[in-house]
């Protein structure tokens, strides 16, 4: 039997990847002045035993006043690295590999969590460099009700640049074997990419050529710091219906493309107010489209994300050439075990394999052993409703 594309490997640059199920980066605001906890080990470990092949540790910050609340990781000292070393050691070590978003966020930063308002954060005792934790951007423009960022000034710009190539060098000395740069959902990136939020009138802003120099200068001097044996992603808001949308993502990727970018991972929204909102129906596998257009025209790999929740839904998206890699995010939560159960429900040859031996023993144990059993978790297709 041939084996779905969902389970077969993919081999980028040095790197090879078991399937094409990738764990999106997901906050979870639990970081201690940068530094991941328990919490995240448990949290990206659950997903490495559920069988993965690819892990992505939520975006961390290049630099203090890049941090978007409370609790996000950082990149910005070398005093984090054994703690995320412990967590790209503990991925490997189950079978998946580790990887890693890098993020700023500009002036989306110093907010409440989201499940505390996502509003405007206010000084309190117990955020102690409340002056450190600036807000800069492109330009002085805010969301209608946020607090007016800073303008970066032309003699900045550099240094913001060198803490992206920073962070991915600490990256990898944590051990990470993947990394991605977050160029979407309205964060600095994406701001200066967006004529409604980049009004400059120097050489960062303007023209569409001038926009995209951030972007470009910062995948450079990350590629330049990060190992040319290690892939390297890059996210982007494919359609923001905020005048940043498809066609121009397409001309960014076949110039990032040629800088060492090897996958675009393909998102959409973030930069009208806070939330990432899509700009379509939101249903099942809405922002497929992006990742199909930028595979087909930029000649680049591309991830799918957004509402994938059925396995048969996943491979359809592989066979018809939309993506490369088909990534989670919520579902995970619900379903840390997911890879296995698509698996399964694909007719993949020794699934439980996917799983560590303290797992997969006993799970094949009980297959074996009994002849009728349903996994709670069972549906045949994503057109079933039992």
């Amino acid at each position: 039997m041939t084996a779905p594309m969902l389970f077969s490997p993919l081999t980028l640059r040095d790197v090879t990847l078991k399937n094409r199920v990738v764990v999106a980066p997901m906050h979870q605001y639990a970081g201690e002045k940068g530094f991941p906890t328990d919490w995240h080990l448990m949290n990206a470990g659950r997903f490495a035993v559920g069988g993965a092949g690819l892990v992505i540790v939520e975006s961390t910050k290049v630099e203090r006043r890049g941090c978007g609340t409370v609790g996000d990781l950082g990149l910005w000292d070398d005093a984090v690295v054994p703690q995320f070393r412990r967590l790209s050691d503990f991925i490997r070590a189950h079978g998946s590999v580790p990887g890693i978003q890098i993020g700023h966020s500009g002036r989306k930063a110093r907010r409440f969590r989201p499940w505390e308002g996502a509003k405007p954060l206010v000084p309190s005792p117990e955020i102690d460099d409340w002056e450190a934790w600036e807000l800069v951007a492109p330009s002085a423009l805010a969301d209608p009700g946020d607090p007016e960022p800073r303008a970066l000034s032309r003699a900045e710009i550099p240094d913001v640049v060198e803490a992206w190539g920073r962070a991915a060098a600490r990256a990898d000395a944590a051990g990470f074997d993947m990394l991605e740069i977050h160029g979407a959902h309205g964060y600095l990136i994406h701001q200066f990419l967006s004529p409604m939020a980049n009004r400059r009138n120097d050489d960062y802003g303007g023209t569409e050529e001038n926009r995209r120099r951030f972007a470009i200068e910062v995948t450079e001097c990350v590629r330049a710091n990060w190992p040319q044996h290690k892939p390297l992603f890059l996210r982007l808001s494919v359609e923001d219906d905020a005048g940043w949308g498809p066609d121009e993502n397409v001309a960014l990727a076949r110039i990032v493309k040629d800088l060492g970018i090897d996958v675009i991972d393909c998102s959409s929204g973030g930069m009208r107010g806070s939330p990432v909102v899509g700009t379509g129906p939101v249903g099942y596998g809405y922002q497929v489209p992006y990742a199909e257009k930028i595979r087909a025209e930029a000649g680049l790999m591309s991830m799918a994300v957004g509402l994938i929740v059925h396995a048969d839904q996943a491979e359809e998206i592989l066979q018809r050439g939309q993506a490369d890699l088909i990534a989670l995010a919520r579902e995970l939560l619900y379903n840390p075990n997911w890879p296995l159960d698509a698996a399964l429900k694909l007719g993949v040859e020794d699934a439980y394999e996917l799983m560590p031996p303290a797992y997969s023993f006993w799970l094949s144990k009980r297959a074996k052993a009994v002849e009728e059993l349903t996994p709670s978790t069972y549906q045949r297709g994503i057109d079933a409703v039992s």
